[in-house]
């Protein structure tokens, strides 16, 4: 049971027709912790992100979610998630720093997404919208770095208006095209996958400057 419980949370996307044919008007409210908790937990990044908002806006199409309600909820979801991330960061973030990895927390994650913050800077709130994991990070981030709340704020609502207008209008509008609902499964591990070309972009940058600074030493 608990297992089956854990599946769903986990792959939500693939299961949000059923929980939408059983619960009705109770899946936005869903729909509303997931996010929330995915942008606002730093435990949480394991929780659907990009893919779910694309399964909700493809069932929005056909009438399962009205879009305008749909959208207003994730949105809204999205940028109180970042909102309570920034504060958990500015009040107990140094001593998260301290922590050693666990089953829930992976210290590498808040590093990464720390060495991001560093090189982007201020936008980091928005780009981080678009990558798994760094996006739950981030906002945490920021509030360590006590960037002034105004401009977070600012940022933060920016990037979840474009994160949703991508993936949400995006499944609207496209995930119901033939090849696309026919090979449904593939597609959303293509976004998945496009999600993060970002980090292995970055991990691949940092073990070239290893290698060269190692390089140089050695010279």
């Amino acid at each position: 049971m608990i297992l089956k419980f854990l599946d769903i949370i986990l792959h939500l996307d693939k299961y949000l027709q059923l929980i939408v044919n059983q619960y009705s008007f109770l899946t936005y409210g869903i729909l509303f912790l997931v996010i929330f908790l995915e942008t606002g937990v730093i435990v949480a990044p394991f929780l659907p992100g990009d893919s779910l908002l694309f399964t909700a806006g493809a069932l929005a199409s056909s009438g399962a979610f009205n879009i305008v309600i749909l959208f207003l909820v994730i949105f809204v979801a999205a940028v109180l998630g970042d909102t309570l991330n920034y504060h958990l960061g500015e009040k107990i973030g140094p001593k998260v720093f301290k922590k050693e990895s666990s089953v829930f927390f992976h210290k590498d994650h808040l590093l990464k997404a720390e060495a991001f913050y560093e090189k982007h800077g201020k936008k980091t709130i928005i780009l981080a919208r678009f990558i798994p994991i760094i996006r739950t990070f981030a906002p945490f981030v920021a509030g360590i770095g006590k960037m002034a709340y105004p401009v977070f704020l600012a940022y933060n609502v920016i990037g979840a208006l474009l994160w949703c207008t991508l993936f949400i209008i995006g499944g609207y509008l496209f995930g119901n095209i033939p090849w696309i609902k026919n090979n449904f499964g593939l597609f959303i591990i293509t976004i998945i996958i496009i999600s993060f070309i970002p980090v292995l972009k970055e991990v691949i940058t940092h073990f070239q400057e290893k290698r060269n600074l190692k390089s140089n030493l050695l010279k």
